[in-house]
């Protein structure tokens, strides 16, 4: 497990600039919630719905009410669907998945509907090719 720690994607400066880009734009993102989550304790706070209504604040963006979602939120085009680490994510559900991955430019997270005995397979033949494991488990291993 340790071998997956030191791992590094390849990366070009301006992949690295724009991991960098979306970490700022993440952090000065809001948290968008829903109407009347902190009015109605039967409406979930941390679950978006689209706001639809005549008279919904945040549709009409009135101040003193929580954000709208919008596209100019988004991160750089060119990094979308990279995991923070800056690795490809690509979902693996047997050990010959494996042989498919560019270890220097992808990682795996291993599917949730795998057991545990096909997971500890993956986990072991990942660590002997040196591909990076995002979701390895417990301690990196299940008992």
């Amino acid at each position: 497990m340790n071998e997956n720690i030191k791992l590094k994607p390849r990366l070009t400066r301006q992949e690295k600039r724009l991991l960098k880009v979306r970490r700022l734009l993440k952090s000065k993102k809001p948290f968008f919630t829903r109407i009347n989550s902190w009015f109605l304790k039967r409406i979930d706070e941390d679950v978006w719905r689209h706001p639809r209504g005549l008279d919904n604040k945040i549709k009409h963006e009135i101040k003193g009410y929580p954000a709208r979602v919008k596209i100019g939120y988004r991160g750089p085009r060119s990094i979308r669907g990279i995991h923070p680490s800056g690795f490809e994510e690509v979902l693996v559900y047997s050990p010959k998945d494996l042989e498919k991955i560019d270890k220097r430019r992808q990682a795996i997270r291993i599917a949730s509907t795998v057991g545990r005995r096909k997971r500890r397979e993956i986990i072991e033949k990942a660590n002997n090719l040196g591909i990076k494991i995002l979701n390895p488990g417990i301690g990196g291993e299940l008992e």
